[in-house]
């Protein structure tokens, strides 16, 4: 089964994070511990690590874009899942950057 990884809530404050930059790329093997991507928040970049072990199946979220707490920022096909299945189940980056959008309309 896929797992997805959501932009996490890395402070009581935020709302929203932008991925800095991604430190994996598609088709890549990443390890519980692993720096996956730099994260900005309303107060800081830190770092956000993977809690599993499997191999990025996508990415659907590009540098330098915002989205609310909660999107789906990164799937990972599990240890012998089919890469190309848990790739099928990401969302759209389109989704995830129209969720942004609407999340900050009535900001200035």
């Amino acid at each position: 089964m896929p797992i997805q990884i959501e932009m996490p809530r890395l402070s009581d404050t935020m709302q929203a994070g932008t991925v800095v930059k991604w430190n994996v790329k598609e088709g890549q093997k990443v390890k519980s511990g692993d720096v996956i991507a730099d994260i900005e928040t309303d107060k800081a970049t830190m770092e956000l690590q993977s809690y599993d072990d499997g191999v990025v199946a996508s990415i659907p979220v590009g540098e330098g874009k915002s989205v609310p707490v909660g999107t789906v920022i990164m799937v990972l096909a599990s240890e012998g899942e089919d890469v190309a299945a848990a790739k099928a189940s990401a969302p759209a980056a389109k989704s995830a950057a129209s969720g942004a959008a609407s999340a900050g309309g009535g900001s200035p």
